[in-house]
């Protein structure tokens, strides 16, 4: 799966399937509007990816020290791009990961 067939899952289907990664469930239920459950989801795990999306989420909140914290928690740089831009970036890397898992 991409980007852009995840985009069109997320528009298609309401409810995220559980067995997609905590940190792309995060990111399915953000592009929702529902920040409070992505948070949610990630704000009690202990993975990089995770934290990369915690920072985003924070980010997009607008509480930029906080988003800092995780950024340094996930060993990624803190983002100056677009917050769509960031989106695209970390939803590709995650969706490349869980390809190469499954031999996609």
């Amino acid at each position: 799966m991409n980007t852009q067939e995840f985009l069109r899952l997320i528009e298609k289907q309401r409810s995220c399937p559980q067995t997609l990664p905590k940190a792309l469930q995060a990111l399915w239920y953000e592009k929702q509007g529902d920040w409070d459950n992505a948070h949610e989801i990630v704000q009690n795990a202990s993975d990089a990816d995770s934290a990369w999306v915690h920072a985003y989420l924070h980010r997009k909140e607008g509480d930029l020290s906080n988003a800092r914290y995780w950024y340094q928690r996930s060993h990624q740089p803190e983002c100056l791009e677009e917050l769509n831009q960031e989106w695209e970036k970390i939803t590709s890397y995650l969706l490349k990961k869980i390809n190469e898992t499954h031999g996609c």
